[in-house]
């Protein structure tokens, strides 16, 4: 049996996590966290508000938005036109798979994600791909939103989705907090939350869902003040940029941050800074520095809203190269979108210390252009064209051809540029953003993977203390001689000091610590006769099953300092020495 396999019935069998619906067979892309898999997921959701959050206090935020959201906000924001995979259908059992995955699969292709229907449709017969399930010949490639379409309210008219990542609620808030935090750049808002995605064909387990935890930041800064006076420009990236994954090189090169950055292999210096706190989250939930990298997308494979995006990988036993994290360099392309179609101006105004004067291009709108393409949506796109900086528009029609913001694309036609001089006592823009951005489910289960031990016929869950769901066990050596009573009482004590703990008086001692092992409780307390007569217990590692002698009245703090702060004190030191 495979590691994955273990770790999958291990999951099932005490409590991690199962599919969803088993009582009607299940339902694909969805999970159930049961107690012990719940617990490890918000330990995870902790880990990452301290890594991303807590030490960013000073410019990171955390807010709430909903799960649905008007159709407007995701036209605003490309989903509704962009956010699409590639579907196949079987000719013969009407079944329906992604096109990409069931070539790469079939034919061992690889790099699909920038072809078109037609050219996936023509390997498809090129290659003779059949149906993974009845055999049967496939159909033409089509598109396929991914967005879940819902009513708000009784009207059907009124559309709206489940985000497919909490993103949109920060840009649409963006200028109330931006207000509420004392209109300070830079400013991180942050959010973890449920999102949906409409996937074809999950078939990866808790790899690819179709509901699954996002834990998501958004940092949004001044594009002429780009420096991140947070970032270690010494420490050491693991990439695969973007001229090794077009050349299909998936090994990864060893750069400072510096040396990335002045390259151009990292777009700016809060996509990097970012970069290098997920190496350190990730590496803090045990999962070692050489199993990691971060693997740039090419220009025809990433998001929509992106200018440069990597992905952070985990190498897993099955699965190979798993994304664990996505980092976009998002521009201003999100805020300008918003603008569009909302008619807001969402641009940042900053006082300068002296009048002075500065040249600008000015994007000025070809009126008659605009209404012969635009017709009754004109005066939107004429008034979104006045509020947007004219180098951004310059440059990205003269590199894309195209200026995007939000449903309206404008072309050279649209706009004509002048070079003005002015006088002026502050200045107006649209933030730029970099974004890291995390599922959990796949934390959850990467974590699990790599804590499975075997040693002598016993599964050990060698969970990080910080993250594993229970984090002591109780246990009276024998059910006599007042021991279970004096279990009780330190087990009482240790849930009043905020303790996850469990109590445990079943079978034999040995058979007790192998349950606890197993679902990673990284301490034993076992209450002896000894522990009558001196107050005294042992305390017993999880991993090295080592045990030392502990004052019940020292308990409750040398665990905690050990569990939460992953530190010994006391008695414990010499247990982890």
């Amino acid at each position: 049996m495979s590691i994955a396999d273990k770790v999958m019935e291990l999951a099932r069998r005490r409590g991690f996590f199962w599919t969803s619906a088993e009582l009607y067979g299940g339902v694909s892309g969805f999970l159930d966290f049961g107690p012990l898999g719940k617990l490890l997921k918000r330990k995870i959701e902790e880990k990452w508000r301290y890594w991303f959050v807590l030490r960013n206090q000073d410019f990171v935020v955390e807010i709430e938005t909903p799960i649905i959201a008007p159709y407007k906000v995701f036209e605003a924001s490309g989903h509704v036109s962009h956010f699409t995979d590639y579907m196949v259908e079987c000719l013969k059992c009407g079944r329906k798979f992604r096109a990409d995955h069931v070539i790469e699969e079939q034919t061992g292709l690889s790099g699909l994600e920038g072809l078109s229907e037609e050219q996936l449709t023509s390997i498809i017969v090129e290659k003779g791909v059949k149906c993974p399930e009845c055999g049967g010949h496939l159909g033409g490639v089509k598109k396929f939103n991914l967005l879940f379409k819902t009513a708000i309210g009784p009207y059907s008219e009124n559309v709206g989705f489940a985000r497919p990542e909490a993103a949109q609620g920060m840009f649409t808030t963006f200028n109330r907090v931006y207000n509420v935090t004392r209109n300070k750049l830079p400013l991180g808002i942050a959010q973890v939350g449920k999102v949906m995605r409409n996937e074809i064909s999950p078939r990866q387990g808790p790899i690819r869902l179709r509901e699954f935890t996002i834990m998501e930041l958004e940092l949004f800064y001044d594009p002429q003040e780009p420096t991140c006076p947070v970032l270690d420009r010494g420490e050491v990236l693991r990439l695969v940029p973007e001229e090794r994954v077009a050349k299909k090189d998936l090994t990864p090169i060893e750069v400072t941050v510096d040396e990335a950055l002045k390259r151009g292999l990292v777009a700016c210096e809060w996509l990097a800074y970012f970069m290098v706190t997920a190496q350190k989250f990730v590496q803090d939930l045990g999962i070692p520095w050489d199993k990691q990298m971060f693997v740039a997308k090419l220009p025809h494979e990433r998001a929509h809203y992106a200018s440069q995006v990597y992905d952070q990988v985990v190498k897993l036993e099955r699965w190979g190269w798993v994304e664990v994290s996505g980092h976009a360099f998002r521009t201003d392309y999100d805020l300008r979108g918003h603008m569009a179609s909302s008619g807001e101006d969402l641009r940042v105004y900053k006082q300068l210390p002296a009048e002075v004067e500065v040249e600008e291009v000015e994007a000025r709108p070809v009126v008659e252009a605009i209404k012969e393409d635009f017709g009754a949506e004109a005066p939107a796109v004429v008034n979104a064209l006045k509020l947007m900086p004219g180098e951004r528009v310059l440059e990205e029609i003269q590199s894309k051809g195209f200026f995007e913001m939000g449903k309206f694309r404008v072309y050279q036609k649209h706009v004509s540029f002048e070079k003005v001089k002015k006088v002026v006592k502050g200045r107006r823009f649209i933030p730029f953003v970099a974004e890291p951005s995390f599922g959990a489910e796949r934390l959850v289960y990467a974590t699990m993977e790599y804590a499975y031990r075997e040693r002598e016929g016993r599964t050990i869950l060698s969970l990080p203390p910080d993250v594993a769901p229970i984090e002591a066990v109780v246990l009276p050596l024998v059910n006599r001689d007042g021991l279970p009573e004096k279990a009780m009482e330190v087990y009482n004590a240790l849930k009043l000091r905020g303790l996850v703990v469990e109590y445990d008086d079943s079978g034999s001692i040995g058979r007790r610590y192998a349950r606890a092992d197993e679902i990673g409780v990284p301490l034993a307390i076992t209450i002896d006769h000894q522990t009558m007569e001196d107050g005294t217990v042992t305390v017993r590692d999880r991993d090295t099953w080592r045990q030392v002698r502990c004052p019940i009245s020292e308990l409750p703090e040398v665990i905690e300092a050990y569990v939460k702060r992953r530190e010994a004190k006391g008695a414990l030191k010499e247990l982890f020495q």
